[in-house]
Protein backbone atom coordinates (compact mmCIF):
# COMPACT_ATOMS: atom_id res chain seq x y z
CA UNK A 1 0.00 0.00 0.00
CA UNK A 2 1.33 3.40 -1.20
CA UNK A 3 0.34 6.14 1.13
CA UNK A 4 1.35 8.62 -1.01
CA UNK A 5 -1.51 7.57 -3.65
CA UNK A 6 -5.13 7.55 -2.88
CA UNK A 7 -7.45 5.43 -4.94
CA UNK A 8 -11.16 5.44 -5.26
CA UNK A 9 -13.36 2.68 -6.39
CA UNK A 10 -16.81 2.55 -6.90
CA UNK A 11 -19.17 5.72 -6.61
CA UNK A 12 -22.39 5.90 -4.63
CA UNK A 13 -23.77 6.59 -1.22
CA UNK A 14 -24.94 3.14 0.94
CA UNK A 15 -24.51 1.64 -2.28
CA UNK A 16 -22.60 -2.34 -2.52
CA UNK A 17 -19.11 -2.19 -3.21
CA UNK A 18 -17.06 -4.75 -3.80
CA UNK A 19 -12.79 -4.30 -4.20
CA UNK A 20 -10.10 -6.78 -4.53
CA UNK A 21 -6.39 -5.74 -4.20
CA UNK A 22 -4.98 -9.50 -5.39
CA UNK A 23 -7.08 -11.70 -7.96
CA UNK A 24 -9.75 -14.02 -6.52
CA UNK A 25 -9.32 -13.12 -3.29
CA UNK A 26 -13.21 -12.22 -3.29
CA UNK A 27 -15.65 -15.65 -2.75
CA UNK A 28 -17.55 -15.56 -5.66
CA UNK A 29 -21.23 -16.63 -4.33
CA UNK A 30 -20.47 -17.22 -0.74
CA UNK A 31 -19.84 -14.36 1.87
CA UNK A 32 -17.92 -16.64 4.31
CA UNK A 33 -16.60 -19.79 2.73
CA UNK A 34 -14.73 -22.37 4.80
CA UNK A 35 -11.56 -21.81 3.57
CA UNK A 36 -11.04 -18.16 1.84
CA UNK A 37 -8.66 -17.99 -0.80
CA UNK A 38 -4.44 -17.38 -0.29
CA UNK A 39 -5.36 -18.10 3.55
CA UNK A 40 -7.31 -15.30 4.16
CA UNK A 41 -9.67 -15.09 7.46
CA UNK A 42 -13.57 -13.66 6.57
CA UNK A 43 -14.90 -10.77 9.17
CA UNK A 44 -18.05 -9.41 9.31
CA UNK A 45 -17.58 -5.25 10.33
CA UNK A 46 -21.22 -4.77 11.06
CA UNK A 47 -22.20 -0.92 10.82
CA UNK A 48 -26.11 -1.61 12.35
CA UNK A 49 -28.16 -4.14 13.82
CA UNK A 50 -28.39 -7.50 12.13
CA UNK A 51 -32.20 -7.32 11.97
CA UNK A 52 -32.40 -3.70 10.66
CA UNK A 53 -34.43 -2.88 7.95
CA UNK A 54 -33.09 -3.86 4.37
CA UNK A 55 -32.69 -0.30 3.41
CA UNK A 56 -30.70 0.73 6.89
CA UNK A 57 -28.61 -1.98 7.65
CA UNK A 58 -24.92 -1.35 6.62
CA UNK A 59 -22.33 -4.20 6.78
CA UNK A 60 -19.29 -5.18 5.19
CA UNK A 61 -17.19 -8.54 4.64
CA UNK A 62 -13.61 -8.39 4.96
CA UNK A 63 -10.90 -10.98 3.79
CA UNK A 64 -7.90 -10.26 5.72
CA UNK A 65 -4.05 -11.38 6.55
CA UNK A 66 -5.31 -11.34 10.02
CA UNK A 67 -8.78 -11.20 11.77
CA UNK A 68 -9.27 -7.84 14.51
CA UNK A 69 -9.08 -10.06 17.70
CA UNK A 70 -5.23 -10.56 16.67
CA UNK A 71 -4.70 -8.01 18.85
CA UNK A 72 -2.82 -6.91 22.58
CA UNK A 73 -4.80 -5.52 25.47
CA UNK A 74 -5.67 -1.79 25.85
CA UNK A 75 -4.41 0.89 28.45
CA UNK A 76 -6.15 4.08 28.94
CA UNK A 77 -4.23 6.88 27.02
CA UNK A 78 -4.39 10.44 27.86
CA UNK A 79 -5.78 12.84 25.37
CA UNK A 80 -7.66 15.42 27.82
CA UNK A 81 -8.93 17.70 24.69
CA UNK A 82 -11.40 15.11 23.17
CA UNK A 83 -13.89 14.83 24.96
CA UNK A 84 -17.78 13.22 24.71
CA UNK A 85 -21.51 14.48 24.90
CA UNK A 86 -23.06 17.17 27.35
CA UNK A 87 -21.19 15.62 30.07
CA UNK A 88 -17.87 17.04 28.67
CA UNK A 89 -19.10 20.88 28.75
CA UNK A 90 -19.10 23.62 30.78
CA UNK A 91 -21.75 26.45 31.59
CA UNK A 92 -22.30 28.66 29.26
CA UNK A 93 -24.46 32.02 28.66
CA UNK A 94 -26.82 31.78 26.16
CA UNK A 95 -24.87 34.14 23.81
CA UNK A 96 -24.47 34.06 19.92
CA UNK A 97 -20.45 32.39 20.05
CA UNK A 98 -17.56 32.50 17.83
CA UNK A 99 -14.21 31.79 17.55
CA UNK A 100 -10.96 32.91 16.24
CA UNK A 101 -9.12 30.51 13.28
CA UNK A 102 -7.82 27.65 15.56
CA UNK A 103 -3.90 28.07 16.01
CA UNK A 104 -1.85 25.04 14.61
CA UNK A 105 0.35 23.14 17.05
CA UNK A 106 4.00 24.14 17.45
CA UNK A 107 5.27 20.64 18.77
CA UNK A 108 5.17 17.54 16.70
CA UNK A 109 1.10 16.55 17.27
CA UNK A 110 -0.61 13.48 14.94
CA UNK A 111 -4.04 13.88 13.69
CA UNK A 112 -5.23 12.20 17.09
CA UNK A 113 -3.58 14.21 19.45
CA UNK A 114 -4.54 17.23 17.32
CA UNK A 115 -8.29 16.57 17.89
CA UNK A 116 -10.04 19.34 20.33
CA UNK A 117 -13.83 19.29 21.24
CA UNK A 118 -15.45 22.40 20.74
CA UNK A 119 -18.92 21.58 21.97
CA UNK A 120 -21.08 18.15 21.81
CA UNK A 121 -24.08 16.92 22.84
CA UNK A 122 -25.61 13.53 23.74
CA UNK A 123 -23.95 10.31 24.72
CA UNK A 124 -21.86 8.28 22.79
CA UNK A 125 -23.15 4.95 25.08
CA UNK A 126 -26.72 5.95 24.44
CA UNK A 127 -26.06 6.85 20.67
CA UNK A 128 -27.51 10.07 20.09
CA UNK A 129 -25.98 12.89 19.92
CA UNK A 130 -23.06 14.57 18.11
CA UNK A 131 -19.62 16.59 18.91
CA UNK A 132 -18.40 19.53 16.87
CA UNK A 133 -14.28 19.31 16.68
CA UNK A 134 -11.39 21.11 15.12
CA UNK A 135 -7.84 19.55 14.51
CA UNK A 136 -4.71 20.75 14.10
CA UNK A 137 -1.94 18.34 12.94
CA UNK A 138 1.74 18.71 11.58
CA UNK A 139 2.79 15.03 11.86
CA UNK A 140 1.85 11.95 9.73
CA UNK A 141 0.37 9.15 11.86
CA UNK A 142 3.09 6.38 11.16
CA UNK A 143 2.57 2.82 12.75
CA UNK A 144 -0.60 4.20 14.54
CA UNK A 145 -3.96 3.89 13.76
CA UNK A 146 -7.27 5.03 15.52
CA UNK A 147 -10.54 3.25 15.85
CA UNK A 148 -13.41 5.25 16.98
CA UNK A 149 -16.30 3.17 18.44
CA UNK A 150 -18.22 5.97 19.74
CA UNK A 151 -19.29 7.47 16.55
CA UNK A 152 -18.71 8.09 12.85
CA UNK A 153 -16.59 11.19 12.04
CA UNK A 154 -17.22 13.24 9.07
CA UNK A 155 -13.58 15.00 8.14
CA UNK A 156 -13.72 18.53 6.64
CA UNK A 157 -10.55 20.04 5.62
CA UNK A 158 -9.89 23.33 5.81
CA UNK A 159 -5.76 23.62 5.43
CA UNK A 160 -4.06 20.91 3.79
CA UNK A 161 -5.13 17.57 2.27
CA UNK A 162 -5.26 14.57 4.25
CA UNK A 163 -4.54 11.41 3.00
CA UNK A 164 -6.49 8.56 5.14
CA UNK A 165 -5.43 4.76 5.01
CA UNK A 166 -8.24 2.89 6.19
CA UNK A 167 -8.79 -0.95 6.49
CA UNK A 168 -10.58 -0.89 3.06
CA UNK A 169 -7.86 1.18 1.34
CA UNK A 170 -6.96 4.76 1.19
CA UNK A 171 -8.64 8.32 0.22
CA UNK A 172 -7.35 11.56 -0.04
CA UNK A 173 -9.67 14.95 0.67
CA UNK A 174 -8.60 18.56 -0.27
CA UNK A 175 -10.01 21.45 1.30
CA UNK A 176 -13.38 21.34 -0.17
CA UNK A 177 -13.84 17.78 0.42
CA UNK A 178 -15.25 15.79 2.84
CA UNK A 179 -14.23 12.28 4.19
CA UNK A 180 -16.98 10.06 6.30
CA UNK A 181 -14.92 7.39 8.41
CA UNK A 182 -17.68 4.57 9.19
CA UNK A 183 -18.30 3.69 13.24
CA UNK A 184 -15.26 1.50 14.33
CA UNK A 185 -13.01 1.35 11.46
CA UNK A 186 -9.12 1.65 12.01
CA UNK A 187 -7.49 4.63 9.76
CA UNK A 188 -4.65 6.68 9.97
CA UNK A 189 -3.57 10.07 8.71
CA UNK A 190 -0.98 11.23 6.87
CA UNK A 191 -0.25 15.34 6.07
CA UNK A 192 1.40 15.31 2.50
CA UNK A 193 1.09 19.62 2.30
CA UNK A 194 2.81 19.84 5.96
CA UNK A 195 0.51 21.68 8.70
CA UNK A 196 -3.41 21.43 8.29
CA UNK A 197 -6.55 22.22 10.38
CA UNK A 198 -9.98 21.19 9.72
CA UNK A 199 -13.10 20.14 11.62
CA UNK A 200 -14.51 16.81 12.62
CA UNK A 201 -18.32 15.95 13.10
CA UNK A 202 -18.29 13.05 15.24
CA UNK A 203 -21.77 11.59 15.12
CA UNK A 204 -23.08 9.38 18.05
CA UNK A 205 -26.36 8.52 16.53
CA UNK A 206 -27.60 7.14 13.00
CA UNK A 207 -25.55 7.16 10.73
CA UNK A 208 -25.39 9.82 8.13
CA UNK A 209 -27.52 9.40 4.81
CA UNK A 210 -28.75 11.48 1.91
CA UNK A 211 -31.63 13.54 2.96
CA UNK A 212 -35.22 12.64 1.13
CA UNK A 213 -35.81 14.68 -1.35
CA UNK A 214 -39.58 15.27 -1.26
CA UNK A 215 -41.02 17.57 -4.22
CA UNK A 216 -37.40 18.04 -5.33
CA UNK A 217 -37.96 14.87 -7.11
CA UNK A 218 -35.39 12.95 -8.39
CA UNK A 219 -32.18 15.18 -9.10
CA UNK A 220 -30.72 17.72 -6.33
CA UNK A 221 -28.11 18.28 -3.94
CA UNK A 222 -25.84 15.83 -3.17
CA UNK A 223 -25.88 13.08 -5.98
CA UNK A 224 -25.08 9.27 -4.53
CA UNK A 225 -22.78 8.83 -7.42
CA UNK A 226 -20.40 11.61 -6.54
CA UNK A 227 -19.29 9.36 -3.24
CA UNK A 228 -16.20 7.67 -4.06
CA UNK A 229 -14.95 4.49 -1.70
CA UNK A 230 -11.68 2.91 -1.43
CA UNK A 231 -9.81 0.43 -4.22
CA UNK A 232 -8.55 -2.47 -1.49
CA UNK A 233 -5.27 -2.28 -0.50
CA UNK A 234 -2.94 -3.54 2.05
CA UNK A 235 0.13 -2.82 3.73
CA UNK A 236 2.70 -5.72 3.30
CA UNK A 237 4.94 -4.18 6.24
CA UNK A 238 4.28 -6.34 9.08
CA UNK A 239 5.92 -4.37 12.28
CA UNK A 240 3.84 -3.37 14.75
CA UNK A 241 1.41 -0.96 15.52
CA UNK A 242 -0.43 0.83 18.23
CA UNK A 243 -3.57 1.34 17.82
CA UNK A 244 -5.66 3.78 19.81
CA UNK A 245 -9.32 3.32 20.57
CA UNK A 246 -12.30 5.46 21.88
CA UNK A 247 -15.49 4.06 23.28
CA UNK A 248 -17.63 5.27 26.05
CA UNK A 249 -16.10 8.94 25.49
CA UNK A 250 -12.67 7.67 26.80
CA UNK A 251 -9.59 6.47 24.46
CA UNK A 252 -7.22 3.50 25.02
CA UNK A 253 -4.10 2.10 23.43
CA UNK A 254 -2.67 -0.98 23.22
CA UNK A 255 0.23 -2.52 20.76
CA UNK A 256 -0.49 -5.42 17.99
CA UNK A 257 1.49 -7.59 16.37
CA UNK A 258 1.81 -6.31 12.64
CA UNK A 259 -0.65 -3.85 10.85
CA UNK A 260 -4.61 -3.34 10.86
CA UNK A 261 -4.58 -2.45 7.57
CA UNK A 262 -4.41 -6.39 6.11
CA UNK A 263 -7.53 -6.30 4.00
CA UNK A 264 -6.81 -7.89 0.51
CA UNK A 265 -10.33 -7.81 -0.40
CA UNK A 266 -13.82 -6.13 0.77
CA UNK A 267 -17.47 -6.42 -0.25
CA UNK A 268 -20.93 -4.35 1.37
CA UNK A 269 -22.11 -1.30 1.56
CA UNK A 270 -20.46 0.14 4.54
CA UNK A 271 -17.40 1.90 3.38
CA UNK A 272 -15.54 5.31 3.80
CA UNK A 273 -16.59 7.54 1.55
CA UNK A 274 -15.11 11.19 0.36
CA UNK A 275 -17.11 13.74 -1.58
CA UNK A 276 -15.99 16.96 -2.83
CA UNK A 277 -18.80 19.69 -2.49
CA UNK A 278 -18.07 21.24 -5.51
CA UNK A 279 -20.21 18.47 -7.37
CA UNK A 280 -23.26 19.32 -4.85
CA UNK A 281 -26.08 20.63 -7.05
CA UNK A 282 -27.38 23.75 -5.02
CA UNK A 283 -31.10 24.41 -5.38
CA UNK A 284 -33.03 28.18 -4.65
CA UNK A 285 -35.31 30.57 -5.57
CA UNK A 286 -35.62 32.04 -8.80
CA UNK A 287 -38.33 34.37 -8.27
CA UNK A 288 -38.26 36.03 -4.54
CA UNK A 289 -38.12 35.05 -0.82
CA UNK A 290 -35.10 32.67 0.66
CA UNK A 291 -35.15 28.94 1.04
CA UNK A 292 -34.34 27.59 4.50
CA UNK A 293 -31.05 26.47 4.90
CA UNK A 294 -32.14 22.62 4.84
CA UNK A 295 -31.94 23.23 0.63
CA UNK A 296 -28.30 22.82 1.29
CA UNK A 297 -28.44 19.48 3.32
CA UNK A 298 -25.47 17.45 2.47
CA UNK A 299 -25.94 14.41 4.47
CA UNK A 300 -28.78 13.78 7.58
CA UNK A 301 -28.46 11.53 10.38
CA UNK A 302 -32.20 11.32 11.64
CA UNK A 303 -33.70 10.90 14.77
CA UNK A 304 -36.37 9.11 16.50
CA UNK A 305 -39.08 11.80 15.29
CA UNK A 306 -39.59 12.24 11.82
CA UNK A 307 -37.89 15.55 10.10
CA UNK A 308 -35.88 16.70 13.44
CA UNK A 309 -32.05 15.35 12.67
CA UNK A 310 -29.57 14.03 15.13
CA UNK A 311 -27.54 16.12 13.14
CA UNK A 312 -27.54 17.94 9.36
CA UNK A 313 -23.99 18.28 7.46
CA UNK A 314 -25.13 21.50 6.07
CA UNK A 315 -22.75 23.45 3.11
CA UNK A 316 -23.32 27.42 1.75
CA UNK A 317 -21.63 26.80 -1.68
CA UNK A 318 -20.89 29.18 -4.69
CA UNK A 319 -24.37 29.95 -6.45
CA UNK A 320 -26.35 32.18 -8.29
CA UNK A 321 -28.43 34.67 -6.26
CA UNK A 322 -31.71 35.71 -8.53
CA UNK A 323 -34.34 36.66 -6.36
CA UNK A 324 -36.66 39.55 -6.69
CA UNK A 325 -38.05 42.04 -3.71
CA UNK A 326 -36.19 40.16 -1.21
CA UNK A 327 -33.30 40.40 1.47
CA UNK A 328 -30.58 37.81 0.09
CA UNK A 329 -28.65 36.94 2.62
CA UNK A 330 -29.96 34.74 5.92
CA UNK A 331 -32.61 36.75 7.77
CA UNK A 332 -32.31 37.16 11.66
CA UNK A 333 -33.79 34.49 13.31
CA UNK A 334 -33.99 32.01 16.21
CA UNK A 335 -34.09 27.83 15.60
CA UNK A 336 -35.06 25.49 17.64
CA UNK A 337 -31.58 23.80 16.20
CA UNK A 338 -28.42 24.41 17.40
CA UNK A 339 -26.43 25.46 14.61
CA UNK A 340 -22.50 25.09 14.67
CA UNK A 341 -20.76 26.56 11.84
CA UNK A 342 -16.90 27.13 9.99
CA UNK A 343 -15.53 28.57 6.88
CA UNK A 344 -13.15 26.87 4.81
CA UNK A 345 -12.23 29.52 2.24
CA UNK A 346 -13.24 32.81 1.32
CA UNK A 347 -15.96 34.92 2.75
CA UNK A 348 -19.55 34.07 4.26
CA UNK A 349 -22.06 37.11 2.94
CA UNK A 350 -23.81 37.68 5.84
CA UNK A 351 -20.65 37.88 8.24
CA UNK A 352 -18.06 39.89 6.14
CA UNK A 353 -16.91 41.57 9.34
CA UNK A 354 -15.29 38.59 11.28
CA UNK A 355 -16.42 35.27 10.30
CA UNK A 356 -12.59 33.94 9.42
CA UNK A 357 -11.29 30.52 7.47
CA UNK A 358 -10.20 28.65 9.84
CA UNK A 359 -13.11 29.66 12.63
CA UNK A 360 -16.15 28.87 14.09
CA UNK A 361 -19.32 29.81 15.18
CA UNK A 362 -22.11 28.57 17.69
CA UNK A 363 -25.63 29.57 18.17
CA UNK A 364 -27.68 27.12 19.91
CA UNK A 365 -31.44 26.40 20.49
CA UNK A 366 -33.11 29.64 20.37
CA UNK A 367 -29.94 32.37 20.25
CA UNK A 368 -31.11 35.36 18.42
CA UNK A 369 -28.33 35.70 15.20
CA UNK A 370 -28.08 36.82 11.30
CA UNK A 371 -26.14 39.30 9.45
CA UNK A 372 -23.96 41.44 10.37
CA UNK A 373 -24.88 45.26 10.59
CA UNK A 374 -22.47 45.79 7.73
CA UNK A 375 -24.07 42.73 5.49
CA UNK A 376 -27.53 43.97 6.77
CA UNK A 377 -27.06 47.74 5.16
CA UNK A 378 -25.45 46.32 1.76
CA UNK A 379 -28.04 43.93 1.17
CA UNK A 380 -31.02 46.21 2.22
CA UNK A 381 -29.50 48.69 -0.54
CA UNK A 382 -28.64 46.37 -2.91
CA UNK A 383 -29.87 47.11 -6.90
CA UNK A 384 -31.08 43.02 -6.76
CA UNK A 385 -29.25 41.96 -10.32
CA UNK A 386 -28.25 38.30 -10.75
CA UNK A 387 -25.65 37.67 -8.84
CA UNK A 388 -23.25 35.17 -8.46
CA UNK A 389 -21.50 34.02 -4.82
CA UNK A 390 -18.21 32.58 -5.71
CA UNK A 391 -14.92 32.10 -4.05
CA UNK A 392 -16.64 30.61 -0.77
CA UNK A 393 -17.56 27.70 1.23
CA UNK A 394 -19.05 27.51 4.40
CA UNK A 395 -20.80 24.37 6.31
CA UNK A 396 -23.32 24.24 9.37
CA UNK A 397 -23.10 20.97 12.11
CA UNK A 398 -26.48 21.42 12.52
CA UNK A 399 -28.51 19.41 15.72
CA UNK A 400 -31.48 19.27 17.65
CA UNK A 401 -29.84 19.17 20.88
CA UNK A 402 -28.24 22.52 22.69
CA UNK A 403 -24.57 21.79 22.11
CA UNK A 404 -22.22 21.95 25.54
CA UNK A 405 -18.90 24.30 24.63
CA UNK A 406 -15.96 22.56 26.39
CA UNK A 407 -13.78 24.50 29.23
CA UNK A 408 -11.00 24.36 26.17
CA UNK A 409 -13.30 26.32 24.16
CA UNK A 410 -14.78 28.75 26.49
CA UNK A 411 -11.29 30.06 27.18
CA UNK A 412 -10.87 33.98 26.66
CA UNK A 413 -7.60 34.01 23.58
CA UNK A 414 -9.80 31.77 21.45
CA UNK A 415 -12.84 33.24 21.52
CA UNK A 416 -13.84 36.67 19.66
CA UNK A 417 -15.21 38.54 22.89
CA UNK A 418 -16.60 41.12 20.38
CA UNK A 419 -18.71 39.16 18.68
CA UNK A 420 -21.60 40.76 19.62
CA UNK A 421 -20.22 44.27 18.91
CA UNK A 422 -21.10 43.59 14.83
CA UNK A 423 -25.24 43.83 15.31
CA UNK A 424 -24.50 47.32 17.68
CA UNK A 425 -24.68 49.29 14.76
CA UNK A 426 -28.39 48.78 14.11
CA UNK A 427 -30.63 51.10 14.74
CA UNK A 428 -34.47 51.71 15.71
CA UNK A 429 -35.78 52.40 12.08
CA UNK A 430 -39.40 52.82 12.64
CA UNK A 431 -41.16 55.35 10.93
CA UNK A 432 -45.21 55.04 12.04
Amino acid sequence: MNPAHAMRGPAGFGNHHASEALPGALPQGRNSPQRPAHGLYAELLSGSAFTAPRADNRRTWLYRRLPSVATGAYEPYAQPRWTSGSAGGVAAPPDPLRWHPFALPARPTDFVDGLQTVAANGDPDQQGGMAALVYGANESMAQRALVNVDGEMLLVPQQGRLVVTTELGVLAARPGEVLLIPRGLAFKVALPDGPSRGYVCENYGAAFRLPELGPIGSNGLANARDFHAPQAAFEADAADYRIVRKVGGRLWINRQRGTPFNVVAWHGNLAPLVYDTANFMALGSISFDHPDPSIFTVLTSPSDTPGVANCDFVIFPPRWLVMEDTFRPPWYHRNVMSEFMGLIHGQYDAKPEGFKPGGASLHNAMVPHGPDAEAFERASQAELRPHKLEATLAFMFETRWRLHPTAWAMAPERRDLRYAECWAPLQDRFTP
